[in-house]
């Protein structure tokens, strides 16, 4: 990186979002020993204006901020900051700066899913059962979407709600199989409902 810390009288902003969930957590400043502290450490470290000294973030609270990643911006002048948080991150007790939860939504997770099936794919292990689908071919995997869907609607049909959500994960779990052996993703799929959407917030827009 070729920070400008000159610019803004040696000091810059530091903006620290959650590697996990991207919330922004807080906004702070370093000068460049404390980014060089950061990077050596792996402790995110900022330079205290109002005690004029370094500060590593929890060094008293024991809410760390564990560096997973820095990137400056186009004007090499801020620095976003991803990082894991040991607790809260402002000093009031809250998660954020901002009084927010720092918590990341359950569907977030398909992303998550979906990179879990692209490594199965890219290295197909033995013994793994994503692996045995791949290996399978479209037909089964097609065949298992079937199936899972089928067994979806039997359980809405019957009213018996556990079972409909254990049968709805079976069928996104499959469909995200066979969407992947097609070069394809969860991703794709939420692109075209955003498409959709947009034509038409009143009702969803259901094309043949």
């Amino acid at each position: 990186m070729n920070l400008d810390f000159a610019k803004q009288g040696g000091l810059i902003p530091a903006i620290v979002q959650d590697a996990d969930t991207n919330k922004v957590l807080m906004l702070g400043y370093m000068n460049e020993e404390a980014f060089k502290k950061t990077q050596e450490t792996g402790l995110v470290t900022f330079f205290s204006r109002s005690r004029n000294c370094l500060w590593t973030k929890g060094e008293t609270s024991g809410n760390c901020l564990h560096l997973v990643s820095m990137a400056e911006d186009c004007d090499h002048d801020t620095l976003l900051v991803k990082a894991h948080p040991d607790g809260p991150t402002c000093h009031t007790g809250t998660d954020t700066c901002w009084g927010e939860k720092n918590v990341s939504s359950s569907v977030s997770f398909l992303a998550d899913l979906q990179a879990f099936i692209n490594q199965r794919h890219a290295e197909m292990p033995e013994g793994s059962y994503t692996t045995s689908l791949f290996k399978d071919g479209t037909g089964r995997m097609a065949q298992k979407v079937g199936e899972e869907a089928v067994e979806t609607v039997i359980e809405a049909m019957a009213g018996n709600n556990d079972r409909l959500i254990y049968e709805a994960s079976d069928l996104l779990y499959h469909l995200i199989v066979l969407l992947t052996s097609k070069g394809l993703s969860i991703e794709d799929v939420t692109d075209d409902l955003k498409k959709r959407h947009k034509v038409s917030k009143k009702d969803y827009p259901h094309q043949h």
